[in-house]
């Protein structure tokens, strides 16, 4: 009886070795979803920086006259978007 319940207890250790894959733990994963379409939309990028010697020009700085025409149109803006508040609560009451 020993031997017959040692010898059915190998063949269901065997059965179940046989049913396991073979996935190997230490291979690092890759994640096709991400990386694959990354690396195709970077396929003609440049490895190397480029300079770019418009970058501290002062072209594109603001002046006085500039900043002030900005705040003066945005105080504008916020006035219409007051009245405008006013006005849609002045007609529920």
């Amino acid at each position: 009886m020993k031997k017959t319940t040692l010898l059915f207890a190998l063949a269901g250790t065997f059965a179940l070795a046989a049913c396991g894959g073979s996935d190997d733990a230490s291979i690092d994963a890759e994640a096709d979803t991400v990386e694959m379409p990354a690396d195709a939309a970077l396929e003609g990028v440049a490895d190397e920086p480029v300079e770019d010697a418009d970058a501290n020009s002062d072209e594109t700085a603001v002046s006085e006259q500039t900043a002030t025409e900005a705040a003066d149109a945005a105080a504008d803006v916020a006035a219409a978007a007051e009245a405008a508040a006013g006005t849609a609560t002045d007609t529920t009451e």
